[in-house]
């Protein structure tokens, strides 16, 4: 799952905070005789935005999108079954644990939108190079009503700040239905080195991902002469203009300008039932698997599961899984700071990377959390606004790491 900020969502959340039917409101004020400031004012809901929607995409791994694509039309429909359960449990965290409405001076007051969030879902099948790609975004807007009825604006830091816990629960719970319906397993596969591994079903060879990924080739391509030309780059006196090493928030400017320059027009819209089967004689084409490994790929996946599912045991020992948890985090934050939202996100990659696929209890991930910050977290908020004490917002360090002061 990935969010990007909406600027102007069009007709379905408005522009800038206004009411998606704002002309024709502002219209029928002008003739009955309102001053154009007033009329402007009638089409509001409530105070004005820079942001009026978020874009929440929502996309299962590699692996999942290729069993949907290549399989059988009953594996196509239980994926997509599972994508859409899925999406609906993590909207749900969203409105209980995540999106608040601000109001009052500096938003001291934060309240959840008693009627949930407005959202609008579209879906896609393929990316544009015309891979199999199955996602859906789902456009919320950043309005929400509170309980006295006035339209107030939901905290985007927050949902900003959520993501990547969002991310992780989608990844969890998608894989498991798929697995446990399926008869399939999931198994770590390194994608960077000395990152977290991603967890993918077994027995779908690895190089039916590469043939998705022509458009990761290019951005990359795209990326490394972008870094090339920065290292390099010198003023008019002939010194260097930035430093030779390329920054994370450098390169991560750069990744976005490599996908814009790459990103190719879109391609016109085809029936599904055409699309998976030209995907599939793409792939036995052109992706170096044979033909009956594509044409079974079902198949060799359940047999991939059966042999984990007879070695791997289904075990979550929550102390255990605290100090992992945490630890990790402390490593993976600079200067070993982090907040409750870290911790919960790496809950639910740790059960993930425990569970191989299998169902866990509802809250297991919370357990996780609740241990790791009573057992092995010291708190270091120095809160000096009324948010700070939020227990969302409480700044925690990782006392397996942290030198005892002399007497």
């Amino acid at each position: 799952m990935r969010r990007s900020p909406r600027r102007s969502c069009g007709t379905c959340f408005g522009e800038r905070g206004r009411h998606p039917y704002a002309d024709r409101i502002e219209a029928g004020r002008l003739a009955a005789g309102d001053s154009p400031k007033k009329a402007y004012r009638t089409g509001a809901l409530g105070r004005r935005v820079t942001v009026t929607g978020v874009d929440f995409v929502f996309r299962p791994q590699p692996t999942i999108h290729l069993l949907w694509a290549l399989a059988d039309e009953e594996t196509r429909r239980v994926i997509e079954a599972a994508h859409e359960r899925a999406i609906v449990r993590v909207v749900e965290w969203i409105e209980d644990e995540v999106a608040v409405i601000r109001y009052g001076k500096d938003g001291v007051y934060r309240v959840r939108p008693p009627g949930g969030l407005v959202a609008a879902r579209f879906r896609h099948y393929e990316a544009r190079s015309g891979r199999p790609l199955l996602h859906d975004h789902l456009l919320l807007s950043v309005k929400g009503q509170r309980l006295d009825g006035k339209w107030g604006s939901i905290h985007t830091l927050a949902l900003h700040e959520n993501t990547v816990a969002a991310s992780a629960l989608y990844n969890e719970l998608v894989a498991a239905e798929v697995c446990e319906e399926l008869g399939l397993a999931t198994e770590p596969r390194i994608v960077t080195l000395g990152r977290r591994p991603v967890m993918e079903i077994a027995g779908v060879p690895h190089e039916l991902i590469r043939w998705t990924a022509r458009r990761s080739d290019q951005i990359a391509a795209c990326l490394a002469e972008l870094e090339h030309e920065y290292v390099t780059a010198v003023d008019d006196d002939g010194e260097p203009r930035f430093l030779p090493v390329v920054s994370e928030r450098a390169r991560a400017k750069m990744n976005q300008i490599a996908a814009r320059k790459t990103r190719p027009p879109k391609r016109k819209t085809q029936p599904l039932a055409q699309l998976r089967a030209w995907w599939k004689v793409s792939a036995i084409l052109t992706s170096k698997v044979a033909a009956d490994v594509i044409n079974s790929l079902l198949e060799h996946a359940r047999a991939a599961a059966a042999a984990i599912r007879a070695r791997v045991a289904a075990v979550v020992d929550i102390a255990l899984a605290a100090v992992d948890v945490t630890a990790t985090v402390f490593v993976m934050n600079d200067g070993g700071r982090f907040h409750r939202r870290h911790l919960l996100a790496e809950a639910r990659r740790h059960l993930a990377l425990v569970l191989r696929g299998r169902h866990r209890d509802p809250g297991l991930d919370e357990e996780i959390v609740a241990a790791a910050i009573s057992t092995h977290c010291l708190d270091i908020s120095e809160p000096t606004t009324t948010i700070g004490l939020l227990s969302e917002y409480r700044l925690y360090t990782c006392l397996l790491y942290t030198t005892p002061s002399p007497r």
